[in-house]
This record gives structure tokens, C-alpha cells and sequence, in this order.
């Protein structure tokens, strides 16, 4: 390879860097006006102690006051909404990987019948504890 193609190649690397990163930030930005619409899935662990389920929401950053929970018999679905900061949306953005806007996320849980236990936020994450349902009519 000659050197004149090293450099060509590179510089094609970089604008294709360079558009993906105003991709996204458009992306992001166009997110935020539509209202409804998920953007964005948090990620999401899963394990199971004894008799209950926890599950660990990464959602920094989000009000507990803007975060759905629907427990059915489908799975679970934590919804919500990260606002974009108020002096972001004036600056010039050099780096955006937080994703802002709606999110929603479906968790498929393990064989059983739940019920939601408890639900907070602790470190940036939201924390649901699940509890197995036992059948009495099975004893």
C-alpha cells in the first residue's frame, strides 16, 4: 500500500466518523420532539435469589417520577423518558453517548407468576423486586 492511500483511507475513516457522530446527535435531537416514541433501551440485569427476582434498570440521570413499571403475565416493561439537560440544548456537542428522550425496555421473565415487590432507584439504577406467587390450591 503506498503512503497516498494510507492517507486517503484514513481520511475516509474519519468523515465516516465524523457522520455517524452527526447522525446520532440528529437522532437524539429529533427523539427529543417526538414525544411517545422509545428511543432508547436501558440496559438491564436480571437474577433470581430464593423466592424473588431483581432486576437492575441502568436509568442514571432519570426522575423516579418519569419511570413506568407494567408487570402482566407477558413480562415486564419499564418505560419512561431521560430529558435532555437545559444547557445542552444551546451548546455545541463534541461528544454525545448518553442517550436522551423516551425509552422503553421488555424484559422477558423466567417461567412463574410475580408480583412487584418493591421499587426504587439506588445508584443510578432502578431497582424491582419481584416476588414468586405461590399457588395455595397446589398444596
Amino acid at each position: 500500500m503506498r503512503a497516498d492511500d494510507r492517507r486517503l483511507w484514513m481520511w475516509a475513516e474519519a468523515l465516516d466518523l465524523l457522520q455517524g457522530g452527526e447522525r446520532w446527535q440528529h437522532r437524539v435531537l429529533a427523539c427529543e420532539n417526538l414525544q411517545s416514541v422509545p428511543c432508547w433501551e436501558p440496559a438491564v440485569d436480571l437474577y433470581e435469589n430464593s423466592d424473588e427476582l431483581r432486576l437492575l434498570v441502568a436509568l442514571p440521570g432519570v426522575d423516579s417520577r418519569q419511570i413506568e413499571v407494567v408487570l402482566d403475565e407477558a413480562g415486564l416493561v419499564v418505560r419512561g423518558r431521560r430529558p435532555i439537560p437545559q444547557a445542552l440544548r444551546l451548546a455545541t456537542i463534541h461528544r454525545l453517548e448518553i442517550p436522551y428522550g423516551p425509552f422503553e425496555r421488555w424484559i422477558a421473565l423466567p417461567p412463574g407468576n410475580y408480583r412487584l415487590h418493591e421499587q426504587f432507584l439506588e445508584d443510578g439504577c432502578l431497582v424491582l423486586v419481584l416476588r414468586h406467587l405461590r399457588d395455595d390450591r397446589a398444596i
